[in-house]
């Protein structure tokens, strides 16, 4: 072999070595780098005609498997929405405590009654009815709360989804750079490893965020769409788009991930295309696990402050208010009465003799007071009048029903009857109409009107009702407006029930019994949802919207907790608390003694309100039924523990799964510093053996050149 292919052989060793020990070194420094995988030679033997030349260096690549990285994307994305999912969880369910928390919503409950029982054993005294009144408030002053804690956590969750969304537009951005950079190098043979480390790096932090799948081009480049196929990055990329409403409200109309092709300008929503990573986490706890927590409180609060009203409403203090200031019902003078079973009231005087007693009965067509029949609720007030003579007024304006006694010595008091009590909506004449609620709230707490479907709608022209059907992966399937100015309810309903330009097609609304309007989807749609996104109907005169008054759609249900309170004059005067009852029977006279001072009746029907079963309406994920308050908020409280706890094994279980996945990829990709070091040597020895033929070429050329001389 002549002495240049000797030089060019040891030239080419060296080369390689030096090529061979930066990678090494390159390694070794980025040994705890995230992301990094380590690079390797690769290196062939290069001959000419048969004849060895030496060692080619094909390149420095990646050590890395496409599918070990696939399998850590995925592992990563669910891993990132199982720990956010369960973070908002544990914060929740710290906030809400256990049955065993006094302090808990539970807790302030079970405390509440105790008070009202102790009262009840001593209805004179003032201490004990004041403690009784201060923790009933301290209790719905708790749900008030435990409801605004989770609308700031939906509203947190709406801020760090568009923030996520940002981070997501980087990190195309820069992969698309990246891109470009590695399809460059690549181009002209150059070492693409960094470029490709970077791209690993911000995938990994992109399938936190949301599901990915790569692909590798030929080229060096890196292709990123969704688990479903939708494209993020190919030759151009999705610049996506999400603004943050800034508002938890319940009810509130969130807008969609969405996104424009950068090539065409198009437009693709790409929220139901996120199927997991930190963003749908984020998009399920705020559409759907804190309204499910939220619509169990709602329903519990209210159930609670309807059971308390129902006893307050069939009792009262001594002395006798002068004056029954009914709830705003959402209801209308002309609207329709029908129920069943018979209510008394009585106009008693200060020392509790009867002074004038009115009989009600309710039936299906309408009611009697004193025997004269009547239907709607303005009859209802004409009869009232007639019976009070001149011993008091009734009147009904803005939806509410209030009487009041001619003489202010005298007072009113409503008795239900025993064998056949009355039933407006399934609940008593007084209650029905919030006459001595205990419980007050500025809008209707529970919804069954009453009304039938003759009852006049009340609405002015031009009314509408706006809903939204969305599928059960969460895209907007088809927005419908219906309008709300009809002549009657059922009317109303039918609208709501046009299968062309109604929901017909989806469900079905129905006026039950008591005056619920309630929808049930066909089975087709039973996973779909339904949310009201507008309402223009107002009641003339309430200032209440239909919505409001019957219940539809998560503004109205969802935000009752925030809306009770213990009504002012009996926080500051305990003895007007209602804890006796009227003794009155079909033969009472007036004169007849029928309240008397010390009696507590009253009182120990407000105890008993936590162990009386009653119905509760479905919510959230809790099925209609009956069950007792106390029940009721032992099922509420283990249910947010439990969704905690599950939410906090996932995390864990999807993080082991992640660890595995990392492992087995870090395995294949990771740095080995034993390997590295053994690696490094042997590119030292190669890189002396190489030197050491060159010096030895050098020594053989210089003899030559002395034998020539010579």
């Amino acid at each position: 072999m002549a002495l240049n292919g000797i030089l060019g052989n040891a030239m080419s060793g060296i080369q390689a070595s030096q090529l061979g020990m930066r990678s090494v070194s390159n390694n070794i420094a980025n040994v705890n780098t995230p992301g990094y995988a380590r690079t390797q030679v690769d290196l062939a033997a290069r001959s000419a005609a048969g004849t060895g030349m030496g060692v080619q260096v094909m390149g420095i690549t990646r050590v890395a498997d496409v599918y070990l990285q696939a399998a850590s994307l995925r592992a990563g994305s669910d891993a990132s929405a199982a720990k956010a999912a369960a973070g908002i969880l544990d914060r929740i369910q710290s906030q809400f405590g256990g049955t065993s928390d006094p302090g808990s919503l539970y807790g302030r409950l079970i405390k509440a009654f105790e008070s009202l029982g102790a009262a009840a054993v001593d209805p004179s005294e003032q201490v004990a009815r004041l403690s009784a009144a201060s923790d009933l408030q301290a209790f719905f002053d708790e749900s008030k709360r435990l409801s605004s804690e989770i609308r700031a956590l939906r509203d947190e969750a709406d801020r760090r989804l568009s923030a996520g969304v940002e981070r997501v537009n980087e990190i195309l951005t820069e992969l698309q750079a990246l891109n470009t950079q590695a399809q460059s190098l690549n181009a002209s043979g150059a070492d693409t490893t960094g470029a490709s480390n970077r791209q690993a790096e911000l995938l990994n932090e992109l399938s936190g965020l949301m599901d990915i799948r790569t692909e590798l081009q030929p080229d060096g480049r890196i292709f990123v769409r969704t688990e479903n196929g939708v494209s993020l990055l190919d030759n151009g990329k999705l610049e996506l788009s999400y603004v943050a409403s800034g508002t938890g409200a319940y009810g509130a109309d969130y807008g969609n991930i969405s996104a424009v092709v950068s090539a065409s300008g198009a437009t693709v929503n790409l929220t139901s295309s996120i199927r997991s990573g930190e963003l749908r986490a984020l998009m399920d706890m705020r559409d759907k696990e804190l309204p499910t927590i939220a619509a169990q409180l709602a329903e519990f609060t209210a159930g609670t402050s309807d059971a308390l009203n129902a006893a307050h409403n069939n009792a009262s203090a001594y002395p006798a208010p002068s004056t029954l200031t009914g709830r705003a019902t959402g209801l209308l003078a002309s609207d329709i009465l029908s129920g069943s079973g018979q209510s008394v009231l009585a106009v008693v005087n200060a020392t509790g003799e009867l002074v004038n007693r009115i009989d009600l009965e309710f039936t299906g067509a309408g009611f009697t007071v004193n025997g004269n029949a009547g239907t709607t609720i303005g009859d209802l007030v004409n009869e009232l009048n007639t019976a009070l003579g001149g011993d008091g007024t009734a009147s009904f304006t803005g939806g509410r029903l209030v009487i009041t006694t001619s003489d202010p010595d005298n007072g009113l008091a409503n008795l239900q009857d025993e064998d056949d009590p009355s039933s407006i909506g399934g609940r008593g004449f007084a209650h029905f109409f919030g006459l001595n609620d205990i419980i007050t709230s500025p809008r209707p707490s529970f919804f069954d009107t009453g009304l039938t479907a003759a009852s006049p709608l009340g609405t002015a022209a031009g009314s509408e009702m706006s809903f939204r059907i969305t599928t059960p992966d969460g895209r907007a399937s088809t927005n419908i407006t219906v309008p709300a100015d009809q002549a009657n309810l059922g009317a109303f309903v039918a609208a709501l029930n046009d299968p062309s330009t109604g929901m017909g097609g989806f469900g079905t609304w129905a006026l039950d019994a008591n005056g619920a309007l309630n929808f049930t989807p066909n089975a087709t749609y039973a996973n779909y949802k339904v949310d009201l996104t507008s309402d223009s109907s107002i009641r003339a005169g309430t200032g209440l919207s239909l919505s409001q008054v019957f219940g539809i759609g998560d503004a109205a249900r969802l935000s009752r907790s925030e809306t009770f309170a213990v009504r002012s004059d009996l926080r500051t005067n305990s003895s007007a608390i209602s804890f006796s009852q009227l003794n009155i029977d079909g033969a009472s006279a007036p004169g007849d003694l029928v309240l008397t001072k010390g009696d507590g009746r009253g009182g120990q029907a407000l105890y008993d309100a936590l162990l009386t079963p009653r119905r509760f309406d479905s919510a959230g994920g809790f099925a209609a039924g009956t069950g007792t308050l106390q029940e009721y908020g032992a099922r509420l409280s283990g249910d947010v523990g439990t969704r905690s706890a599950r939410a906090e094994r996932a995390a864990d279980a999807a993080e082991a799964v992640k660890l595995s996945a990392d492992q087995k990829r870090m395995d294949v990709e990771g740095v080995n510093m034993d390997e590295e070091l053994a690696n490094m040597i042997l590119f030292q020895q190669a890189y002396n053996a190489a030197a050491r033929i060159i010096q030895a070429s050098s020594e053989m050329t210089d003899t030559l050149l002395n034998m020539v001389r010579r």
